[in-house]
């Protein structure tokens, strides 16, 4: 039962969420927008409660086995805890139960995001583009005809895009720009097409109960 349950509530929910499309019923609309906006919801509140407690059950276990960055996952747990509380009774603009200002120093949930979870984000897309610029080097090594057009068209843009490709040729951005319009746009597409048909596959799959490795285990 613990593996049939499961199976069923995918096989009906799954069909319920295709059905709308097809349908235009009135009813079932409703019935659909309920399960959409309230059900899941629901769900969603339950799957961060089950997200976060086990996240903090990773690092304290981690802290307890000393395993590899230990120590940073005391900073986690400290902000996790601060972030938290100061977020459940200090509200979003300061306008909860905990005072979350000294003078005219702000801690509140808003300051903190601001100040703290943006300046990271920036930071860490910042060293993302120096990754991207190695991962590009080792890719865009020479070896068939495809990797060439691949450098060729890489190489023409990136000229393009910068105030020395005007110099070089008034022609440069526009054929950059082209290449990203037609020849990018077209691959790009024929990406998604790929991507939708895999999910679709997959997705079907699921609901059928055919692929069943989402339940643990082998079978």
């Amino acid at each position: 039962m613990k593996r049939t349950l499961p199976l069923i509530l995918v096989f009906i929910f799954g069909i319920m969420g295709i059905v709308p499309y097809y349908i235009p019923h009135g009813g079932y609309q409703t019935l659909d927008n309920m399960v959409r906006n309230d059900f899941l919801r629901i769900l969603s509140a339950f799957a961060i409660v089950l997200g976060l407690g086990s996240l903090m059950k990773v690092h304290i276990d981690k802290i307890k086995k000393h395993r590899e960055n230990w120590p940073y996952s005391y900073v986690l747990i400290i902000g996790f805890v601060v972030s938290g509380f100061i977020g459940l009774f200090g509200g979003i603009e300061g306008n909860g139960m905990l005072p979350t200002s000294i003078a005219s120093f702000k801690f509140d949930i808003e300051t903190l995001y601001l100040n703290i979870i943006v300046p990271l984000g920036s930071t860490m897309f910042a060293l993302l583009a120096f990754f991207m610029a190695s991962a590009s080097y080792r890719a865009f090594r020479v070896r068939s005809l495809e990797s060439a057009l691949l450098l060729s068209a890489a190489f023409i843009v990136m000229l393009g895009v910068i105030p020395l490709g005007d110099r070089i040729s008034p022609h440069l951005p526009t054929f950059a720009q082209w290449i990203m319009d037609i020849p990018n746009v077209a691959s790009k597409r024929g990406i998604t097409f790929g991507i939708a048909l895999g999910g679709l596959a997959t997705s079907l799959k699921v609901i059928l109960g055919i692929e069943r490795s989402w339940l643990g285990g082998k079978e």
